[in-house]
């Protein structure tokens, strides 16, 4: 079987990139397609990967600022033809899913529907966008909906990462989609006897991430809070933090696992598509506290590994925090459930699909 695999872009690591990688093990023979590829951001060991990029990789200045290019990735994705493999394996969030196939076999892993062409304004909200640019933006954008739907449905298969996912792709694409939830290494992750008594953040620290929630809520209440991360909002964080937050910055991975085995629990107050820190946690044994949506939907159990708070307000998480008891979850409990995310379950799934379409 000839498989290719298909990325949107590499000039950062995210969780897209972490599922990458995992494809990449899965198939290290497959020669990986991508727009772009900023070699000296991207972890070195990746540059023994096959990769080939389009010529979208040669616009001046477009691995420093690669959103600022939308239109071109349609146009470079669509020119690109793949059916001289038997199979097409896409990891997309943005507008690989566009590739022409042929007679190839396509199937989509869809981290998410273009989120900058079908939730427009929540996305232009996330980037603080001014009014002129979203103006500017709505025509094209429009356009850009019509070429992704009909990108969408040259697909053979998709594949959704969460529930929430799944039901996006129904309703944007009219497309059902079977549910693989994305891998998470587990391994690194054990219970310790030991906790601390801190909760616990390790996030980008960007506004949609709703950080700010569980800053004032644990400022609000004096319960020790630690935030592992950075990005453009540490700022306004730091502003609006009482004394028993602290904002440790950038924490290495190795650091990561003894972090999170010994917080008293870990906080996920966004909305996301399905959330991998909130399953690491859990593999250390620690319960989560999250907002109720998205992809928290598919791996918190209430009363088994967490609680949900039911609105993004200060006052819904502050209820649950003065309520929270972490000696009501056992960690072995809390651990064997985060096992069902393992790499391990998520390559045996995946694999076994494609081998089948």
């Amino acid at each position: 079987m000839k498989l290719a695999l298909v990325h949107d872009w590499l000039n950062q690591v995210g969780g897209a990139e972490d599922v990458l990688a995992s494809l990449v093990k899965m198939y290290p023979a497959a020669p990986l397609y991508t727009s772009i590829y900023w070699r000296e951001k991207m972890p070195t060991a990746w540059r023994t990967w096959p990769i080939h990029t389009l010529w979208i990789d040669r616009v001046p200045g477009i691995h420093e600022h690669h959103q600022r290019y939308l239109p071109l990735y349609p146009l470079a994705f669509g020119g690109l033809n793949l059916g001289a493999y038997d199979v097409i394996l896409s990891n997309k969030s943005g507008f690989c899913h566009g590739v022409q196939k042929s007679s190839a076999v396509h199937v989509c892993y869809c981290l998410a529907p273009t989120r900058y062409v079908w939730q427009l304004d929540a996305y232009m909200d996330r980037e603080n966008m001014g009014k002129a640019t979203r103006l500017m933006l709505r025509p094209l954008v429009s356009l850009l909906k019509r070429w992704d739907y009909a990108a969408a449905q040259r697909v053979d298969h998709f594949i959704a990462i969460s529930t929430e996912i799944q039901a996006r792709i129904r309703q944007f694409y009219g497309r059902e989609s079977v549910v693989i939830y994305p891998p998470v290494e587990t391994a690194r992750f054990k219970p310790v006897e030991a906790t601390g008594d801190y909760f616990l953040i390790v996030s980008r620290l960007i506004p949609y991430k709703r950080i700010d929630l569980a800053v004032q809520a644990c400022t609000q209440l004096g319960l020790p809070l630690l935030v592992a991360g950075s990005g453009r909002d540490r700022e306004r964080l730091e502003q609006m933090a009482g004394p028993t937050v602290k904002f440790l910055g950038y924490v290495p991975d190795a650091d990561l696992p003894d972090l999170m085995a010994r917080c008293k629990c870990f906080l996920f107050p966004g909305l996301e598509d399905f959330g991998i820190t909130p399953v690491q946690a859990m593999a250390a044994g620690r319960p989560v506290i999250a907002y109720k949506g998205g992809g928290a939907l598919d791996t918190v159990i209430p009363g088994v590994t967490g609680e949900f708070f039911t609105e993004q307000t200060v006052e819904s998480l502050a209820a649950v925090l003065r309520s929270f008891d972490a000696a009501r979850y056992s960690p072995e409990s809390v651990r064997a459930h985060a096992l069902k995310f393992d790499e391990a379950v998520f390559q045996q799934q995946l694999g076994a699909f494609v081998a089948n379409c």
